[in-house]
């Protein structure tokens, strides 16, 4: 990927967790949470965002089985992700997300918030432990996809 901050995706069907690093990729912080629309409205935002915040690509949660094995949710992630490089332009990179969530959630649970606040913020939270892991891991060049399996 060239240059440039990237932004970390905890993709849902429905809210999409956002986190953003630094240009010389050493930090992520949470950014904001996304509520889903349209096609057409998601990718409006998606590129504007991309203009907005100079982004030099995507880093999407690939919500994996503990085993490692890739389920729907990995596949509809990786649907997601191509949808996303197209709108925009900009290549993606797929990471591991698993326990995420779960380490976001504790993570605010751990500050003092209560449930109901935790989850307005759960999903950019995990988004930054999901690029904060990748940037640790130093921003390793994406392996190509397996082949999606329709129904499989």
């Amino acid at each position: 990927m060239k240059p440039g901050c990237l932004v970390g995706v905890d993709f849902g069907t429905r809210r999409v967790g956002l986190a953003i690093s630094d240009a010389e990729r050493r930090i992520a912080v949470p950014l904001a949470v996304y509520e889903r629309q349209t096609v057409a409205r998601d990718a409006e935002h998606f590129r504007a965002l991309a203009q907005k915040e100079a982004v030099a690509g995507w880093v999407v949660g690939l919500p994996v089985h503990m085993s490692g094995a890739e389920g729907k949710l990995a596949q509809d992630a990786r649907r997601f992700g191509t949808w996303l490089s197209a709108t925009t332009g900009l290549p993606v990179c797929y990471w591991d997300e698993r326990l995420s969530s779960a380490l976001a959630d504790r993570l605010l649970a751990d500050t003092g918030m209560k449930a109901r606040q935790r989850r307005g913020r759960l999903d950019q939270v995990a988004a930054q432990i999901i690029l904060q892991s990748y940037l640790e891991a130093g921003c390793p060049e994406p392996e190509p996809p397996p082949p999606l399996h329709d129904g499989a």
